[in-house]
């Protein structure tokens, strides 16, 4: 037997459904080949089901009844009686009662929220797209959509201008959310939040980057086009709660094309960056 389907034998023994992925992910290592055990699990009968939540369910409380109302059938010697069983203290006795609900029996109508919590409805997942440029495996420079040339080069002479050599800039990676399409979610903040985390973890383990903050070039000034995604990094107090990073915020590289004035506005900013890169110590110094 091998170690995969051994696995899933402890993990179905101790009540926890194992699950197998249909489709290979951006960057996922292929799933290990292997005898999988397709034996579908053995139904357990409802008599048995109603019976564990009788044996695991706590005393109820006592409390005052209303006169008039038969509330026997509540009671769980009434339940046993239904499931064809005695009281502990009585003979067993053989009746047979046809199978009715404790609300039908007591004349009481039920409310829907009582029988049990219906399942979220699904919504559609956030749709968004990232450009991650690292700046000497420290910096983590994030631009919304995808990058285009026009830009990657204004940002690389921004840097050249504040101090930073263009050389210790990364390749652009472009991360898409969500990874497959046609799909639902349950949260579809929460797993937008999730699936970034999870990304730039991968990232930065495979190329061997130790983030110390994130750079976001948000968009223009009142533009609501990168709600979702500020959303997603969860910017609280000048750090990200996504990333668990600090966040230094301007505006997009595309609104400074246009507006040499915000490139003027931006300068003190971005020259003070260039001083902390300088002052800051290099993680390479420390090996």
């Amino acid at each position: 037997m091998t170690p995969e389907v051994t696995r899933r034998h402890y993990l179905d023994a101790m009540g926890i459904t194992a699950w197998a992925s249909r489709y290979q992910l951006p960057n996922a290592l292929p799933t290990e080949a292997c005898e999988w055990d397709e034996t579908p699990p053995e139904k357990t009968p409802p008599r048995e089901r109603l019976q564990a939540l009788l044996d695991d369910a706590p005393a109820p409380r006592s409390e005052p009844k209303a006169p008039g109302v038969n509330s026997s059938a509540s009671a769980p010697s009434s339940v046993r009686a239904l499931l064809g069983q005695a009281p502990a203290d009585k003979a067993p006795t053989d009746i047979s009662v046809e199978p009715v609900s404790a609300a039908s029996a007591s004349g009481e109508s039920v409310p829907v929220e009582s029988v049990g919590s219906m399942p979220a409805a699904s919504a559609k997942p956030l749709q968004f797209s990232l450009s991650c440029v690292c700046i000497g495996q420290r910096w983590l420079s994030l631009h919304p959509g995808e990058i285009t040339p026009q830009a990657q080069r204004l940002l690389a002479n921004i840097w050249h201008a504040v101090g930073i050599a263009p050389d210790v800039l990364s390749s652009t990676t472009l991360f898409k959310w969500p990874l497959m399409a046609n799909t639902s979610a349950e949260d579809p903040l929460e797993e937008a939040r999730e699936g970034l985390s999870a990304f730039m973890s991968g990232c930065a383990s495979r190329q061997g980057w130790a983030l110390e903050r994130v750079l976001w070039w948000g968009g223009q000034p009142d533009d609501d086009s990168t709600a979702d995604i500020i959303s997603v990094l969860n910017i609280q107090q000048a750090r990200s709660d996504t990333l668990e990073l600090p966040v230094w915020q301007g505006v997009a590289l595309e609104h400074l094309f246009k507006d040499s004035a915000a490139k003027r506005a931006l300068w003190p900013e971005l020259y003070a960056l260039g001083q902390q890169w300088k002052t800051l110590k290099d993680p390479e110094n420390d090996r």
